[in-house]
């Protein structure tokens, strides 16, 4: 299955406008209840080879820890280069198929709500620390905006894909 790739296809962090903290904390709210409006797409692909609306679900979380991982990282002085993710393999080591979509609601609610603590409590030093992940130069801040603006990416791809798709 390939999913696009942030390089290739879109700069998540200029997807975000108006106060990162505020966007972050109203996608702890807003994406569970967009998520269980949705039980009906479940487990739909919208073509062959896509990930299904529960996979694409449990990359968001997979990535969201793996983001938050690297700012943690960074924002604690870490200087060794982390490392990158092939997000195709973790899903296909994944058993999404398994779950109900309003798990994933729940744990993504869950997720972000403990990593707003975080979050909100770093200060601008730590949000002006730079490091290197996946080869590249990021700073803690990049990474804010970056958790924010990749789940603005699947929401439209799940706009576009599979409600834009949904001929049920």
């Amino acid at each position: 299955m390939n999913q696009p790739q942030p390089k290739k296809y879109r700069d998540y962090p200029s997807l975000v406008t108006g106060d990162v903290m505020e966007v972050l904390q109203a996608q702890a709210i807003t994406f569970p209840e967009f998520l269980s409006g949705l039980t009906h797409l479940a487990d739909y692909a919208y073509a062959p080879g896509k990930w299904t609306l529960k996979e694409m679900s449990g990359h968001i979380i997979d990535t969201e820890r793996i983001l938050v991982y690297r700012l943690t990282a960074i924002a604690r002085g870490e200087q060794v280069s982390l490392p990158g993710f092939d997000e195709d393999e973790y899903v296909a080591g994944a058993h999404f198929a398994d779950r109900q979509l309003s798990s994933f609601a729940e744990e993504f609610s869950s997720l972000r709500k403990a990593n707003l603590y975080l979050f909100q409590s770093l200060s601008s030093t730590e949000l002006g620390r730079s490091g290197i992940a996946s080869g590249k130069p990021i700073t803690v801040e990049r990474l804010l905006y970056t958790i924010a603006g990749h789940l603005i990416h699947h929401i439209e791809i799940i706009n576009e894909r599979y409600i834009g798709s949904d001929r049920r």
